[in-house]
């Protein structure tokens, strides 16, 4: 069975696996101390250093219960990204969604690299409510398509 790596520069899989870690355990800690995590990006800048990205959520619309619009945050975040492109060799957004056939929450995380490599992954999670601690499940690919370097 041949891995996703060896079809794309090892530089680029390496960015995007920096990403990938980096946006999985930023969202668990998050979810450890919060209970919850808004959307965020990270990036790689050009000379290797990884930086986080966010954008304040819109304010609730009146008789939201002070829900935050997360896909507006996510096109936000993917706005930011794409005017600053220039400056860093890859990105990737990281959001909380619902995988709707597993009935379960999950950490998704779509990293894309200038050279148009692209690869996502998604975690799913659940509250324990027994340790009152979160459970993760197994880390798995998800399909995704390039919204950075995109013209």
């Amino acid at each position: 069975m041949t891995s996703w790596r060896d079809s794309v520069p090892e530089a680029s899989a390496t960015d995007l696996e920096n990403l990938l870690g980096t946006g999985i355990g930023a969202a668990q800690e998050q979810l450890q101390r919060n209970g919850g995590f808004l959307p965020f990006a990270l990036v790689v800048e050009n000379d290797g250093e990884v930086r986080l990205m966010a954008v304040t959520p819109a304010d609730a619309e009146e008789g939201s219960d002070g829900d935050f619009d997360a896909d507006s945050m996510i096109s936000d975040l993917t706005e930011v990204l794409r005017q600053n492109r220039a400056d860093f060799r890859a990105a990737a957004i990281v959001c909380d969604i619902l995988l709707v056939e597993e009935e379960s929450d999950a950490i998704h995380v779509a990293a894309e690299h200038r050279d148009g490599t692209v690869f996502a992954a998604v975690l799913p999670y659940a509250a324990n409510t027994a340790t009152h601690e979160w459970d993760f499940g197994q880390l798995a690919a998800d399909t995704n398509e390039p919204s950075i370097w995109v013209d």
